[in-house]
């Protein structure tokens, strides 16, 4: 009974079977061309963009400070346009030579006119004048005194004791050496040599 026993152990233990050659070979070329999965790659996260965020807004001189140029840099010109619409102030380059004779002009209407003996018909007084209006008020009185067949005026600039009176006395030339100004007049003196705060203009006759 006990080697029945024993012998039913036995045969219950399973043997490992061995290959033949054959099937080893063909085990060996089946497992050579399986390929090892690839790794699955991991999905990206998605990006967020970062909430845009205004820009900071100038302080308000700095915005200024850009909108417009620097007042160094803004021509004299410029800064002496008048108000009224299409009439532009701008400096001649040229400037009328107070005191000296100009071409064409005979000897007695000069002597005449530089001892004071040719008094003006009209008087233009630009005192408290601001440029603008100054150059303004100047053009028209010697375009009409003109037309009006004028031959002596006189300009009031005063001697410049304010800021504007020394703008008017110094750029009154300029103002006169003007294309538009300049073929009206003949000669320009200070009608006293101690007052410079006023100057005779001798105007050419017109024609007809």
């Amino acid at each position: 009974m006990g080697s029945s026993a024993g012998g039913r152990r036995r045969t219950g233990v399973r043997r490992r079977r061995v290959l033949g050659e054959d099937e080893q070979a063909l085990w060996t070329a089946f497992v050579r061309g399986i390929k090892p999965l690839a790794a699955r790659a991991a999905r990206p996260a998605p990006v967020v963009a970062a909430p845009s965020v205004p820009p900071a807004a100038a302080p308000a001189a700095e915005r200024r400070d850009r909108a417009a140029p620097p007042a160094a840099m803004v021509p004299q010109s410029d800064m002496l346009r008048p108000a009224r619409p299409g009439f532009t102030l701008v400096r001649s380059r040229a400037e009328v030579a107070i005191g000296q004779r100009g071409p064409g002009l005979d000897d007695t209407s000069w002597r005449t006119l530089v001892s004071g003996k040719l008094r003006p018909s009209r008087t233009l007084d630009l005192h408290g004048q601001n440029a603008h209006a100054a150059f303004q008020r100047l053009h028209s009185f010697l375009i009409q005194a003109r037309s009006d067949n004028l031959r002596c005026v006189e300009v009031i600039t005063g001697l410049g004791s304010g800021r504007e009176g020394g703008v008017l006395r110094r750029e009154l030339p300029f103002w006169l050496g003007r294309p538009d100004l300049r073929p009206l007049i003949l000669a320009v003196v200070h009608p006293h040599a101690a007052n410079q705060g006023s100057v005779r203009i001798l105007l050419r006759r017109g024609r007809g």
